[in-house]
């Protein structure tokens, strides 16, 4: 890695100054518009109101999302939300990329990176109960992106959105609440898309590509610096 911490601004957290100030103006121009024309024609004042509280509520959203994203350091992959965050490891990154679905004869690319884990155990120990449980609403239309075709009744469906609260890993622990249904929806995901956790674009400051390169260059240089270190030892 070429910078002991690489930062990901969020493109949803951009601007959020900026249009809190569009609105609260807006607000106050069309508030003083109001007041000066006739009851016969206040409709447009009335719109412009509506649409500068709009603008303000978004710009207040954007500015409580968190200043980075994602972090990666050398030792790990921070992701940060204002429901809580999680810590990868590399080590426990099998791989990332980007998930598709099957449209027709063709493979369409889900909107977001997939990364597959290869132990869940260190994920749902740094993992809050909050960012969990928005996780599994979160991940909801992934379930209806992957849907069985073949399954005629829409009962498969339905049943997949009920997570069982309780898991058992490799190791033999047994995981109950929250973590155990984030557990098991990974595990749902990783059957019908190939991945456990993943990232909106939406989260990120670059196409899904690029962060897959941007993730895979990092494990690369990092795996490199590992074997560097072995052989002088």
């Amino acid at each position: 890695m070429q910078a002991d911490v690489i930062e990901i601004r969020a493109e949803a957290k951009r601007n959020g100054f900026t249009t809190c100030l569009i609105g609260v103006m807006g607000l106050v121009f069309s508030l003083g518009l109001a007041a000066i024309l006739p009851s016969q024609i206040q409709l447009s004042a009335i719109f412009l109101i509506s649409a500068s509280i709009v603008a303000i509520v978004i710009g207040w959203f954007k500015i409580r999302e968190p200043n980075y994203s994602i972090q990666l350091s050398k030792q790990n992959m921070h992701y940060q939300h204002r429901h809580g965050s999680w810590d990868l490891a590399w080590e426990n990154i099998h791989r990332v990329g980007v998930p598709k679905i099957h449209s027709g004869l063709e493979h369409k690319p889900l909107n977001m990176v997939g990364i597959r884990l290869k132990d869940y155990a260190p994920l749902l120990a740094s993992i809050s109960p909050r960012l969990a449980t928005n996780l599994l609403m979160e991940q909801r239309p992934l379930l209806l992106q992957s849907r069985d075709e073949n399954c005629a009744s829409g009962t498969c469906y339905s049943e997949s959105l009920i997570e069982s609260d309780e898991y058992k890993d490799a190791s033999g622990k047994i995981y109950k609440g929250i973590s155990a249904m984030l557990a098991n929806r990974m595990t749902t995901l990783r059957k019908q898309l190939g991945y456990d956790l993943f990232i909106s674009s939406g989260e990120l400051d670059r196409d899904t590509e690029d962060f897959v390169a941007l993730l895979n260059s990092c494990q690369a240089q990092l795996n490199i610096e590992k074997q560097h270190t072995i052989e002088e030892s």
